[in-house]
């Protein structure tokens, strides 16, 4: 070993990363008590909304079936993905110091991304249901039974769990050169982007899990594009259509074009951008679909508009069981 090289300081490596400094907020923080303000009404708005439509669902026999059980699914995945992030969000607004553990950090990746990972499962397993209501119904009832609806929901879950799983392990075995993550939260490639070394393994695998799910998008739409078809031939299911489809529909939309967006520019943004539009766009994932959903079925569906009314003015609203 050379003189020079001995002089040379060590990597800074996994084993002497214990936090990670959050720099997305450096350069918005003299608006940070008008976005803490701002956060401190959202966020309960929308866990109101959630727990609004969960307790309805949960509560009223007649919204125990298939499509009911996938909205309630959900809405409570909207609550579990936000939760990952702003709690800490709103700490961060009222502190000077933006870091988070490196066991927090990975945390924080899992939930925030296993929940975008549930709703393209959710929104497609309730593709497939609005599928055999409109083309199978007199077959809906046999197919859809509730071991199907079980299984549904277990793969809702345990797929994205398996594939944020092995995306950590991959992740923690990454030598680390660096401890500043350029954005509001922790993400994948952030974390992926300050490794001394070659993450190929990591660019693969996410590529992977990325195809895959926004495969999910293409199958539902294809599977829309035949529910068309068939709703052109008769008046009843057009007005099913409309009513249960388009609000699942704008929801895939949403859910789509956000996290594609912020895949994407995570990647292959330019940091010419202005850091509140960067953070803006980093954060639309979880600003719209958690308090989109439950407004759109909520206030949309027939049903459960008619039981949420029921919950909050029972007396002046007179809505049979």
């Amino acid at each position: 070993m050379t003189t020079e090289e001995m002089m040379q300081p060590p990597l800074e490596n996994k084993s002497s990363v214990l936090v990670f400094a959050l720099s997305g907020l450096n350069e918005t923080m003299e608006n940070r008590f008008v976005f803490f303000s701002f956060t401190a009404l959202f966020y309960p708005l929308m866990v109101f909304c959630n727990v609004t439509v969960i307790f309805t669902i949960t509560l009223h026999k007649k919204l125990h079936e298939p499509m009911y059980v996938f909205i309630c699914n959900l809405c409570i995945n909207g609550l579990f993905g936000t939760s990952g992030f702003y709690p800490k969000f709103m700490y961060d607004l009222l502190s000077h110091d933006h870091v988070i553990s490196y066991a927090g950090c990975l945390i924080q990746i899992f939930v925030i991304y296993s929940s975008a990972l549930c709703d393209f499962s959710t929104l497609t397993v309730m593709a497939y249901d609005r599928y055999l209501a409109i083309c199978r119904p007199l077959e809906y009832h046999s197919i859809m039974t509730n071991q199907l609806v079980l299984k549904c929901i277990l793969f809702c879950w345990l797929a994205p769990f398996s594939c944020m799983s092995v995306l950590i392990i991959l992740i923690s075995r990454l030598t680390l050169c660096g401890s500043t993550i350029e954005k509001l939260y922790c993400e994948i490639w952030a974390v992926a982007k300050l490794s001394c070394f070659s993450t190929t393994v990591n660019n693969v695998f996410g590529y992977i899990v990325i195809l895959t799910y926004f495969g999910h998008s293409v199958l539902i739409f294809c599977s829309y594009i035949h529910l068309i078809r068939k709703c052109m031939n008769s008046i009843e299911v057009r007005h099913k259509f409309m009513q249960t489809c388009v609000p699942h529909l704008l929801s895939l939309i949403n859910v789509t074009f956000a996290l594609l967006f912020d895949v994407l520019y995570s990647r292959y943004g330019s940091k010419n951008v202005p850091q509140s539009v960067r953070n803006f766009m980093a954060l639309e994932f979880l600003l719209v679909p958690p308090i989109l959903n439950p407004l759109i079925y909520g206030l949309n569906l027939t049903t459960v508009r008619q039981q949420v009314m029921r919950m909050f003015f029972k007396k002046q609203v007179g809505i049979s069981e």
